[in-house]
């Protein structure tokens, strides 16, 4: 089928257009230079950041010898950095948000030891950092600044917190063999819970997991699962993040034993994504999907294109009908959703500069006066919306500008990747946190601590990934 199709007419025609296309867009100044960010990076080592933190760093291990703690701290457990970051980005899915905010302290606790104890020690330098830095400083400021100082500050801490783990995730990497086996372990996570969600979906009732759905549009979709994350659109944030990457690992598994394993993960969080009848899920799965094929071989937007229409033909009658009611308004989840949009707009003309500060307290103390329709609600139901209602305008600027850098590094690592493995995890890092930020155009995608980690694990990762070629082959629980 696959010859046949290269050999018809139509197909060799479109390839030579795409191909051309394709062509003309890589010569182009402005990819160029989205793909050439080397002078960021030397920027970084001439910045205030990099210079400050040199300082900072000599100083604390000054302090570490004089103090004697080099020497109880040097061979002891919290010098294994790489051992913490792997705990919480493995148990996020699994842990309440105090114990996971545990997991992370300890490895900060770990990342200070090994910054003390081993002077030499290389933090890993992206120009994202600086980005990553200051959006935790606003967010900082917006917490103790809020409209409500108390409602805000426990949720403004633990973003601080997870945001700040970027940092020090990244520079836990340091192999090649760590960097395969966090993306590894994070998938051996998702299939844990997707399977779980099938389980539900298979022997739970609607009585015991609650239906998430109105019935009156859609009276054959019985449930939705949510796994271990208490909501069906959560647990679809989280599929999204780590299903590329399982993909990822069953192309670059080294025998067929680990080719079938990978496969099967990837099978079991396909099909809870579906039994989740999560729309905003749908969509970004299709888009993670589609970048992801597309950065392996530009051949597949024609297939793509196909498969699009195959797609009608395959799904179950309850998705294609979940699908079918995107933009309906006489859906109550979408009309929900576009009344909390209309109001949270109508608030911000008033607070668009500082925000209201996070958490839901924060929210619920302004929004009432701006509400539509007298809809109450936890957030904005928007990831860009809420940032700029936790943070202000410059919240959200500096979120974007972290996004760029983050797609500029990883893109222009992929585009001068020679190494199979690498591309193929490149791809997946950057189609997880596509697919994701598309599905936060319908929900507060940080809503849920847990999976607010796990979104800068993933970010982290990227940024491991993209310097991957360049790490020794090492050891998994090698510390250089």
């Amino acid at each position: 089928m696959q010859k046949i199709l290269e050999q018809s007419a139509v197909f060799r025609l479109l390839s030579v257009f795409f191909g051309w296309i394709g062509a003309k867009w890589h010569e182009s100044r402005l990819v160029t230079w989205f793909l050439t960010p080397s002078r960021s990076l030397a920027r970084v080592k001439s910045s205030v950041f990099f210079k400050a933190g040199q300082a900072g760093r000599r100083a604390w291990s000054a302090a570490f010898q004089k103090l004697g703690l080099t020497r109880v701290l040097e061979g002891s457990i919290f010098n294994q950095l790489y051992i913490w970051c792997l705990i919480p980005a493995f148990l996020a899915p699994f842990l309440p948000t105090m114990a996971l905010v545990c997991c992370v302290l300890v490895a900060f606790f770990s990342y200070a030891v090994r910054l003390g104890t081993e002077p030499e020690m290389r933090s890993a330098l992206s120009p994202v950092n600086k980005y990553v830095l200051l959006f935790a400083a606003v967010y900082l400021i917006a917490t103790m600044t809020s409209v409500t100082v108390s409602g805000s500050i426990f949720t403004g801490l633990i973003t601080v917190l997870f945001v700040l783990f970027t940092i020090v995730f990244n520079s836990a990497v340091t192999t090649k063999r760590q960097a395969d086996f966090a993306v590894r372990l994070l998938v051996t996570a998702g299939a844990a819970v997707a399977a779980y969600g099938i389980y539900q979906y298979l022997f739970y009732t609607p009585e015991t997991i609650g239906a998430w759905v109105d019935n009156d549009m859609f009276s054959d979709i019985t449930n939705r699962v949510y796994s271990t994350l208490g909501n069906p659109n959560v647990l679809a944030e989280y599929l999204l993040l780590v299903t590329p990457f399982a993909a990822a690992c069953a192309l670059n598994g080294k025998t067929w034993l680990q080719r079938l394993f990978f496969a099967g993960c990837f099978v079991l969080m396909a099909v809870c994504m579906v039994v989740t009848y999560s729309r905003g899920g749908y969509i970004g799965l299709i888009l993670a999907a589609a970048i992801f094929l597309v950065m392996l071989d530009a051949r597949f937007i024609l297939l793509g294109i196909a498969a699009i229409i195959a797609l009608y033909f395959f799904l179950p009658q309850t998705v294609i009908e979940r699908f079918a009611s995107i933009g309906n308004m006489s859906d109550s989840s979408t009309s929900y959703r576009v009344s909390i949009w209309l109001g949270t707009l109508s608030m911000l003309k008033d607070y668009w500069f500082s925000g209201i500060g996070p958490g839901t307290a924060a929210f619920n103390l302004v929004y009432p006066a701006y509400g539509y329709n007298t809809i109450s609600a936890p957030h904005a139901h928007n990831l860009y919306l809420q940032l700029i209602c936790d943070a202000g305008i410059l919240g959200i600027v500096l979120f974007l500008f972290m996004l760029f850098s983050y797609f500029r590094n990883t893109l222009a690592a992929f585009s001068k990747e020679r190494d199979k493995s690498s591309r193929i995890y490149l791809a997946a890092a950057v189609s997880a946190i596509c697919g994701y930020l598309l599905q936060g155009m319908t929900d507060y995608s940080f809503y849920n601590n847990r999976v607010t980690l796990l979104f800068w694990v993933v970010l982290a990762l990227g940024l491991a990934l993209a310097r991957r070629s360049s790490m020794t082959e090492g050891h998994i629980w090698s510390r250089s």
